[in-house]
């Protein structure tokens, strides 16, 4: 098999053993970009979700500490229409109470050897 490879000429022995080469790596190489390709994106991904939250946070914080005159008026309300709204959101209790501790709401779990109540 070697005596019939030095019978070809280096000029074409050469371009053959680069698209030989080309073809072995290019697999490889693609593999590994897409691989740095997917671990940007969800880089970036990961860090706008952090900013939205962070914003979503800020904005929560904002809401909380305003009253209900600020909020009304925030929504461009004037006149009548501010009034009925502070009276509204006078109306709604701010921070639910334990909701969900209460026993008696609480579905029942029937264990396999014991019957519904």
């Amino acid at each position: 098999m070697f005596g019939l490879l030095a019978l070809v000429p280096d000029v074409i022995k050469l371009p053959a053993a680069l698209v030989v080469g080309a073809g072995l790596s290019f697999y490889p190489v693609k593999w590994i970009g897409q691989s740095e390709g997917k671990q940007m994106a969800a880089t970036a991904a990961l860090t706008a979700s952090v900013q939205v939250l962070r914003e979503r946070n800020t904005i929560d914080d904002e809401v909380s500490a305003s009253d209900a005159a600020a909020l009304c008026s925030a929504l461009g309300l004037s006149g009548d229409e501010a009034a009925e709204c502070v009276r509204r959101m006078g109306e709604t209790e701010p921070e639910p109470g334990h909701v969900g501790n209460d026993p008696a709401q609480r579905q029942a779990v029937c264990e396999p050897s014991r019957r519904p109540q």
